[in-house]
């Protein structure tokens, strides 16, 4: 009963192989602060891994504090339905065929700045937020943070 009690702790603690590790959550943060400075562009920044949950995130000095809980559920809306939020967006319009999906999950963002995030083989361990520029901005500021992992 002791070994079966261990066995199922350790195997509730291990992580999931296909889950983004704190050292790629900052690698994509970093790659896409640096792109945003680039640009003269403030933003917020937040990673989450398989889960959506949040692993980093990154306000940059003087972006909008409104951005903050935009740039996590963009984060979190590409991770939950995988596809990159400006083209979910698409599908959200008055007669698409997920009108009204923004007001689930505690809210989504379906508006460009959010992209899952995949590892070297393809397989998507987490997303990448972005919000406080444009729409554009944001999403090619995102793209170069899931591309610092997947490259």
């Amino acid at each position: 009963m002791v070994i079966c009690l261990l066995s199922m702790t350790s195997a509730l603690q291990a992580q999931n192989s296909s889950d983004i590790t704190h050292e790629e959550a900052f690698t994509a943060l970093l790659a896409a602060k640096k792109n945003a400075k680039k640009a003269n562009v403030l933003v917020n920044i937040a990673v989450v891994d398989a889960g959506a949950n949040l692993k980093a995130f990154i306000r940059m000095d003087d972006s909008f504090l409104g951005s903050i809980d935009v740039a996590i559920k963009k984060a979190k809306t590409a991770r939950y339905f995988n596809i990159d939020t400006g083209k979910l967006g698409e599908l959200t319009q008055p007669g698409g065929i997920i009108y009204n999906i923004e007001h689930s999950n505690g809210g989504l963002m379906t508006f460009p700045g959010g992209v899952p995030i995949k590892n070297k083989a393809g397989k998507i361990i987490g997303a990448i937020g972005v919000s406080g520029g444009t729409i554009d901005e944001d999403r090619a500021i995102a793209m170069v943070g899931a591309a610092a992992i997947s490259e």
